[in-house]
């Protein structure tokens, strides 16, 4: 396994820097239910378990965890993490993910993290990006393993959507649930985790589909581009006198 070297100076910057670039990514960066696990952090440590879906989701992970108001880490593939090691000083913990041996250091050290209020641990149980709409969504045991280690730990629900729209650039809506249940083991748990996140992503679909997503708190607004607004007005006037004539 490959431990997190968290250096706090960098993960300040690093954070703005992830801040910055969603926001000029994104028009909105939108999340549901970040009050109530915000509250829940101060009471209990946080597993997190989300789908992943896109390049995007490490420096998703870094904002919220950030918005939690937590010290987040997070489960990474060793591969990557080798191939971007300044990930360790922001929190990022390597798994081989080949090797079980591995895997079950790698759940030890993660529930040595969970270790008190305000600790957050965030994992991908898919193990790898796939697509949003993929069901089921292919949970693998770690994370229900984990949550049986670290039993004080709350586990939350995350789904993550990437929302193509009218607009030039797409939204990313988050929705956070409630904690999941602890009683299940084993694969009971797995299949709880997976569902819970399916119930958040389902939630994201029901209130984009009803137009909605207005009505979802924004964590980051994209700036508006006054000029590019007004040259493509220009545009539009310059094209309508010319195809008049």
């Amino acid at each position: 396994m490959i431990p997190a070297r968290t250096w706090p100076a960098f993960r300040r910057w690093f954070t703005g820097h992830a801040r910055a670039r969603l926001r000029q990514a994104f028009g909105a960066v939108r999340v549901l239910g970040l009050e109530p696990a915000r509250a829940l952090a101060q009471e209990r440590p946080l597993l997190v378990v989300a789908n992943h879906q896109a390049w995007w989701d490490p420096l998703v992970a870094l904002v919220l965890s950030d918005a939690l108001g937590t010290d987040g880490q997070a489960m990474m593939d060793a591969r990557n993490l080798r191939r971007l090691p300044f990930f360790r000083l922001v929190g990022a913990f390597g798994v081989d993910l080949d090797d079980p041996r591995d895997g079950a250091l790698v759940l030890r050290y993660a529930a040595r993290q969970l270790s008190s209020p305000g600790r957050l641990v965030w994992v991908f149980p898919q193990g790898a990006e796939r697509p949003g709409g993929l069901r089921p969504l292919g949970f693998v045991a770690g994370s229900a393993v984990l949550a049986r280690l670290a039993p004080q730990a709350a586990v939350l629900p995350v789904g993550v959507r990437y929302v193509f729209g009218p607009r030039e650039h797409p939204d990313l809506v988050v929705s956070i649930g409630a904690p999941v249940p602890g009683a299940g083991r084993g694969e009971e748990q797995r299949r709880a985790q997976e569902a819970a996140v399916e119930a958040e992503l389902d939630r994201i679909d029901a209130l984009l589909a009803a137009g909605g997503e207005v009505a979802v708190p924004a964590l980051l607004q994209r700036r508006p581009d006054r000029l590019g607004a007004w040259a493509e007005a220009a545009l539009a006037r310059l094209a309508g006198w010319w195809l008049r004539g």
